[in-house]
């Protein structure tokens, strides 16, 4: 692994010797996971072990009890949520979180906000339109009528639409039918190859995380217990960390 002391330029999002959680609680016990640029890397576990407490680390939800998020060189420790938005760092969280009663081209102006001013512009939601078609059929639409797998292409077009440096997902094929997972899977996939962000996936679903990710860091009571490139991980051993 990567040691924490080490700047390594060829990562855009590096997790350094952190620890969180809430109150007097610990979930997260020093824990490094890197993301190289343009690369996909996801995290696993059961539920409980802290991937969720993790993102939302990253994300500036939670403030770490020690330790570090550096992102491009930047220590954004204690960054508010909003100032790592505008540096580049887009959060899909599990449940998706839209504004279910406004329209699906509402949700995604939302999306823009946290743009600087100059940069919000109307035409970047034709891209998501056209990524997204489903959402164009449903743009005058409640957020909240639409489908669990339309809802999910909400959240991620309302993220992409500023086009993030870092994405991260958690759990997005969570209660998803089979064709949307794999449309879900494309488009990662499609993101990553193209390296328009890199993306740190939190996902049980061992498949889809195996297809999409380029490294895996499997989890277990808050700590980093296995890792190592995607082709070279024996899953035998990680679906061993992922049975309840």
């Amino acid at each position: 692994m990567t040691s924490s002391e080490s700047s390594n330029s060829a990562n855009l999002l590096s997790i350094q010797q952190l620890s969180a959680g809430y109150g007097q609680s610990v979930i997260l016990k020093e824990v490094n996971i890197d993301l190289p640029l343009g690369q996909a890397v996801c995290l696993m576990g059961r539920n409980g072990v802290g991937k969720t407490t993790l993102l939302k680390s990253i994300m500036g939800h939670i403030k770490p009890k020690i330790g570090k998020v550096v992102l491009e060189d930047h220590d954004v420790t204690n960054w508010p949520a909003n100032q790592r938005a505008v540096a580049g760092i887009g959060y899909v969280p599990q449940g998706r979180e839209i504004f279910p009663y406004l329209t699906v081209h509402e949700n995604l102006l939302m999306g823009l906000e946290a743009l600087p001013m100059a940069e919000r512009r109307i035409e970047v939601l034709d891209g998501m339109y056209d990524q997204f078609p489903a959402l164009k059929t449903f743009r005058t639409k409640a957020a909240g009528t639409l489908s669990g797998g339309q809802q999910q292409q909400l959240a991620l077009a309302r993220v992409l639409v500023r086009k993030p440096k870092v994405l991260l997902l958690d759990e997005p094929t969570e209660g998803l039918q089979p064709n949307i997972v794999q449309e879900i899977e494309d488009l990662l996939q499609g993101l990553r190859d193209r390296q328009e962000t890199s993306i740190l996936l939190v996902e049980q679903f061992l498949d889809f995380a195996m297809s999409v990710a380029d490294h895996c860091y499997v989890m277990e009571n808050g700590e980093i217990v296995l890792e190592g490139p995607t082709k070279d991980l024996d899953q035998d051993s990680v679906r061993e960390y992922l049975a309840v």
